[in-house]
């Protein structure tokens, strides 16, 4: 059975979401750098590897039997960056050039997007057959 085609927007938009956030790591490296808290270590490897992470989970979204195993992953890559958005939002001085209305955007939808990426990746009783295109 085909995947719905909410359901195949939905996994689209996350796919498409985090592959344009994870070559984002890449191409504007200096600027994740520079939003990377100063607790956490190695700002540049940090950056580099969630990078890395972000392309993998928009490309394994795509395979049906880690769908629900990348969703759980995903999920749990929003919540531990959202001390981030959190950090810019209380220092938006810093990033002027964004706007708070980006800030506090990008903050609140981040329960959006975990809600989208549940809906799109956990199985729904009988529909955990039809996840496998």
């Amino acid at each position: 059975m085909a995947l719905n085609a909410l359901r195949l927007a939905g996994l689209a938009f996350v796919s498409f979401w985090f592959l344009v956030g994870g070559i984002g790591h890449f191409v504007v490296t200096e600027t994740f750098t520079g939003v990377t808290p100063g607790w956490v270590p190695f700002p540049l490897l940090v950056v580099l590897g969630t990078g890395v992470l972000e392309v993998a989970g928009a490309a394994l979204i795509w395979v049906g039997p880690l769908r629900r195993w990348v969703g759980l992953a995903l999920i749990a890559f929003c919540v531990a960056v959202t001390p981030v958005h959190i950090e810019m939002l209380m220092e938006a001085e810093r990033y002027a050039a964004l706007g708070l209305p980006a800030l506090w955007g990008r903050l609140l939808f981040q329960p959006v997007l975990i809600a989208i990426i549940w809906v799109v990746t956990q199985p729904r009783g009988h529909a955990r057959a039809a996840d496998r295109p």
